[in-house]
């Protein structure tokens, strides 16, 4: 109300016949409202490629209640590869699923013992422990004894998980298998590593600081590694001298 009232004045000031702006407010008012945006209807499916898996997923399980099937995986950090042989070695699937528990879960755990191969690597002491918990027979291939996969012209994620079923199907001694050690031996072996680790990063350490000084033209005392301190450490070139720190 008070812009119109200020719009009116100006109009008179203006020498304009008071009515231009109810004409103008009008004219505003007559602007046709815009339509609401039609729904659109679909009729497609929201997830078919999730409904397609469950449903090849089940067809696999199915084959594998019939026959014994045989499974090459080929581990990658975040995906493993697989390609699934059946009795006659042809090719019933081949897809790739997440490098986790749940990801062999959601293809491994309902189904039916197979013969499941596999490369040694980063990720094969859990998975192969994994898989035979659910009853699978687990092949762990020693893949650098393996001239037909580690000398291979055309080597990729597919071909090899494809080589290490119909490898495993034939005859598992092919793959030249190895036997990992149990959880715990590996979990001791974890902590010796570790501990050789942080003993070899002490040294560079130790080493660095010691290098660090030398060109300054002093020399760090001598001190036990194992019970070395920030004191036995500190550079004072006045005890090094006085009390024999030099080295």
């Amino acid at each position: 109300m008070l812009i119109l009232h200020e719009l009116q004045r100006w109009y008179e000031k203006a020498g304009l016949p008071s009515g231009a702006v109810n004409s103008q407010i009008g004219a505003l008012d007559e602007v046709p409202k815009r339509r609401p945006d039609m729904k659109k209807n679909s009729t497609a499916k929201k997830s078919p490629k999730k409904a397609l898996a469950k449903g090849q997923k089940k067809q696999i399980c199915q084959l594998a209640a019939k026959q014994r099937l045989t499974i090459g995986l080929d581990l990658g950090d975040r995906t493993t590869r697989y390609c699934i042989l059946d009795e006659a070695g042809e090719v019933v699937s081949e897809d790739q699923l997440p490098t986790t528990k749940t990801g062999l879960d959601s293809l491994f755990a309902k189904m039916p013992s197979s013969r499941i191969a596999l490369e040694v690597g980063t990720h094969s002491p859990w998975m192969s422990r994994h898989l035979s918990g659910m009853g699978h027979e687990v092949i762990v291939a020693n893949a650098h004894k393996v001239k037909l996969i580690t000398q291979s012209v055309h080597k990729n994620d597919r071909i090899d998980a494809r080589q290490l079923a119909r490898l495993a199907r034939v005859d598992p001694q092919l793959l030249s298998p190895i036997r990992h050690r149990g959880e715990e031996a590996q979990r001791d072996l974890a902590v010796v590593r570790a501990r050789a680790e942080l003993m070899e990063a002490r040294t560079k350490l130790i080493n660095g600081a010691r290098g660090l000084v030398k060109p300054m033209g002093e020399r760090l005392k001598r001190c036990d590694a194992d019970g070395g301190t920030a004191e036995a450490v500190r550079c004072r070139s006045s005890e090094g001298r006085a009390g024999g720190g030099i080295e």
